[in-house]
Order: C-alpha cells, then structure tokens, then sequence
C-alpha cells in the first residue's frame, strides 16, 4: 500500500505539489483566525443569581433567600446541579448546566423561574451575574486622586470611566474595587427629637416623602 502511494506520488508530482501548497495556504488562513489563550476555558455553563439583603444573618440568608431560590431553579431542562453560598447580607446560587446548553437559553429559563420566587419584603430582587468566567478577567487598571482623595477616586470610577467602558464590544462587566463610596447620612439628635415632639419614625417619613419621585400631570 505505501508503495502504491509513493508511486503515485513521484507520477503526479505535481499534483501533489499543488495539493500541498493549497493546504499550507488553508493552514495559514486557519492559523490567522484560530482563538489562542493562555490557559483554556474549562469552565462549565453556569449562571450566577445573587440577592444582596443588608442586615440579614446567613442563617435568615439561607432560611428566607438561598432556599426559595435553589427551590425555584429544581427541574430545569439541562440543570446538572446547584450550590449555594449564605454570607452575611448576601446571597449567591450557582447552577450549572450541561456543557451543550446554550448559556441564553439557560438564563432565559432562570429569569423566568425567578419571576415566581417570594422573598420577604424589603428585599431587593435576585438579580443574575454577567456572561463570563473565571478566566475572563482581562484588564485591571488603577484610578488615583492627584490629593488622594478616595471618595473621589471611586466617584470619578463608577460615573466617568466605568460608563466609558461599557460599550466597549465583549466587555460582559465592569468591577470596582476599593475607594469609599459617596453616601449622604442623615444623623438623628435624640434631644433635638424630643424638643421638637418627633420621633424616628416621623423623620424616616419626611426622608422618604422628600425623595419620592412621582410623575408630572397637567392642571387645567
């Protein structure tokens, strides 16, 4: 058999010249499109569902959140398995599914389910992480203050660069790390409420009517 091919060869040299230039070309133009990463990604399909609850203990976490939430995501098609995890004011359930599940269809099927989870009131709805992995993390960078002001370090991130970013194509989600948040307190005086006959339920009233937004009308 091998010498059949070698003479066939040698007979149609250049046939087989031919062929070889036109693989190499082929090989090149696969070679210019072929996806290279450092380490390959083996992470399998799965979407994120975080709800972030201040003030709850991991045990109401788990009791009122992670489990009404792990109950809903049960019996999904391609759903290989669930964890969870119940920290101190937050919330993390993790499903995985098969890798020929199509991710969309598997957050569309998620979003669904949690349209018919109840959760206590005051709770904020689950909400799902962004389409990435592990090894997805591509670009840090560093924001300095020029007078190392950190309040404004992290406003200047999260309302100048971080927008900047986003359209950016591929850019599934942008982390902020470190800095202090701008934040507005409001600080009761105990004498000053029983001066003025108040109590802190009034205030967080006024606090509230005073930032309602509601929408405009016409008077005639």
């Amino acid at each position: 058999m091998l010498e059949q091919i070698i003479s066939w060869s040698l007979a149609h040299r250049w046939l087989v010249i031919v062929a070889a230039v036109a693989v190499a070309i082929s090989g090149f133009f696969s070679l210019r499109a072929l996806n290279v990463d450092a380490f390959p990604d083996t992470t399998p399909v799965q979407v994120q569902i975080n709800t972030v609850a201040p003030g709850m203990v991991p045990e109401e976490i788990e009791r009122l959140i992670t489990f009404p939430v792990e109950l809903s995501m049960n019996g999904m098609p391609g759903l290989e398995g669930l964890r969870s995890v119940s920290q101190f004011g937050l919330s993390q359930v993790v499903a995985t599914f098969r890798d020929d599940t199509d991710i969309y269809f598997a957050r569309q099927l998620i979003f669904e389910r949690l349209g018919n989870v109840e959760l206590p009131a005051g709770i904020r709805a689950p909400e799902m992480g962004p389409v990435s992995t592990g090894l997805g993390e591509v670009f840090h960078y560093l924001v300095l203050e020029q007078h190392g002001d950190l309040t404004k370090a992290r406003t200047t991130q999260d309302w100048t660069i971080k927008p900047a970013l986003r359209p950016v194509p591929g850019t599934a989600e942008i982390n902020s790390w470190g800095g202090f948040e701008k934040q507005y307190q409001i600080r009761i005086a105990p004498a000053q409420l029983i001066k003025y006959e108040l109590s802190l339920d009034d205030v967080m009233r006024a606090v509230r009517s005073n930032n309602l937004n509601v929408g405009g009308g016409n008077i005639d």
